[in-house]
């Protein structure tokens, strides 16, 4: 053989060896990570008949729907150091809306951390972790740096007009309420003035700055959390009269324990039927504007041709009350406000377009979206990866899921509560814990209340079974489940 055909020979071998690596050196995934704020699973994708979120639905045909995935702690603050760190409240000892999780765990690992770790580019936009809404839109509030390589605080239209919100309350100075009391505002403009349409550009342009290399990317709506701002024509997309208010019995109260609804509020008893129209409109208006910025940054997501190596994942921090049992808003560990929407697509799967029925948590999606990209975890990381049912969403799964809220400080009751009468006691603990047929609770370890509710006959919970001889011996099963609960 001559030198030249020799060399050759040699390029040509170089160059099918080179091919071949290449052709197996796994694609790294990228992770599009969407939470909404304060959204309960009112959407179309989930059947309901009035609410317009013609985006998140698509992005569900896409993907597996979750139809039983529970936050940890129905508030945003816990729910937030839980999720993003993969660490259950109880140990975050994150329980209110002031604690930063790193004055407790200075060395905890976040999801973008573990990105980061793997030489992933980390950034955010707007609310991940907590911070108030609408006082602190546009500041850091209690995000946590070490998470990120980029962030951006947008500000909009919705904070110059908070004069023109009507809300509920006002304290003693005659000063209006906002963040945890029910306020809204038909605004004027475009959805491209207002916070989350500012997220939203912003996102775009993360994108198209970083779609060569590998990133995790959150992008944190604000809607729709109260108060509920969005521009004019999505409150026209809600005719009042068209709308359908929730009805509970008059004895409301004595058929669930006291402390499961505590959080019942003055102020929203005391609305009228319109004003209850009008809050649901404000709220279903400002659902389907977030709606309309998830599908901005998922039409970019395509457009840049990364849809086909982006796992995107969106939920909720935690659901909603919107009028059940007289309750607005969320704190409660009822379904509405336990239970969140979950989706996540992944490129390629199988499964893509189904439905899921197995209870799964949102400490779970840590380890889920980095086993999903394959790279490694943080050895502490709570919760389980939800790969098997991503993959396959009939797949068994034996894992219940668990929430749990504070109440104020409670009188002693029961043994020993004559010695101690009237002594305040540190705030109760309502734990519940969720599996496909069941939700059981108990308040304060069983001493302030328990209750049972069988999903099967009773979706609405409005029939406690706790106290039933009949199901005894399903109330010791779920007992033992929320007393040695699963890391």
């Amino acid at each position: 053989m001559n030198w030249r055909l020799k060399n050759l020979v040699l390029f040509a071998c170089a160059v099918v060896c080179t091919t071949k690596a290449l052709a197996a050196e796994p694609v790294r995934l990228n992770v599009l990570h969407i939470v909404s704020d304060d959204l309960t699973a009112r959407l179309g994708c989930y059947g309901d008949k009035w609410v317009k979120s013609p985006n998140i639905d698509k992005l569900a045909a896409r993907g597996v729907r979750f139809d039983r995935a529970y936050c940890q702690f129905p508030l945003c603050n816990p729910s937030r150091a839980s999720f993003m760190t993969g660490l259950r409240p109880d140990t975050t000892k994150v329980h209110e809306n002031s604690t930063h999780f790193r004055s407790v765990l200075p060395d905890a690992v976040s999801i973008p951390q573990s990105f980061r770790k793997a030489g992933y580019f980390a950034a955010r936009v707007g609310k991940l972790y907590h911070y108030g809404v609408p006082t602190q839109i546009g500041t850091d509030g209690l995000d946590d740096a070490a998470s990120w390589q980029q962030v951006v605080n947008p500000k909009g239209h919705d904070k110059d007009v908070e004069d023109r919100i009507f809300t509920l309350k006002k304290n003693a100075q005659g000063v209006p309420q906002f963040g945890g009391t029910l306020s809204w505002l038909s605004d004027e403009g475009e959805d491209t003035s207002q916070t989350d349409g500012i997220g939203a550009t912003e996102a775009i342009q993360l994108l198209e700055a970083h779609k060569n290399e590998p990133f995790y990317l959150a992008v944190g709506f604000y809607r729709p959390h109260t108060p509920y701002v969005s521009p004019k024509k999505y409150f026209d997309l809600y005719p009042l009269a068209s709308l359908t208010l929730s009805t509970s019995p008059d004895n409301l109260r004595d058929l669930f324990p006291k402390l499961a609804l505590a959080t019942i509020k003055p102020e929203e008893e005391a609305m009228t039927d319109d004003q209850r129209r009008q809050a649901l409109q404000a709220y279903f208006a400002a659902t389907t504007f977030m709606d309309a910025q998830v599908g901005r940054v998922l039409d970019a997501l395509d457009r840049l041709k990364l849809a086909d190596k982006t796992v995107v994942v969106f939920h909720s921090d935690h659901g909603y009350h919107l009028g059940e049992k007289r309750l607005w808003q969320k704190m409660s560990i009822f379904e509405e406000s336990a239970r969140v929407p979950l989706v996540i697509v992944v490129p390629g799967n199988a499964a893509n377009g189904q439905a899921c029925g197995r209870t799964v948590e949102l400490v779970d999606l840590h380890r889920t979206l980095t086993d999903l990209c394959g790279i490694a975890a943080d050895s502490k990381t709570e919760g389980a990866s939800l790969r098997p049912l991503v993959q396959n969403p009939q797949a068994a799964w034996g894992r219940p899921a668990y929430s749990q809220v504070t109440r104020g400080a409670a009188t002693a009751t029961g043994a020993g509560a004559k010695a101690k009468q009237n002594k305040p006691r540190p705030p109760s603990m309502g734990r519940s814990v969720r599996t496909e047929r069941w939700r059981y609770t108990e308040w304060d370890e069983g001493t302030q209340g328990a209750e049972l509710y069988n999903h099967d006959a009773d979706p609405r919970e409005m029939k406690n079974l706790a106290t039933d001889a009949a199901h005894a011996q399903t109330v010791a099963e779920m007992k033992q489940l929320l007393t040695n609960p699963r890391p």
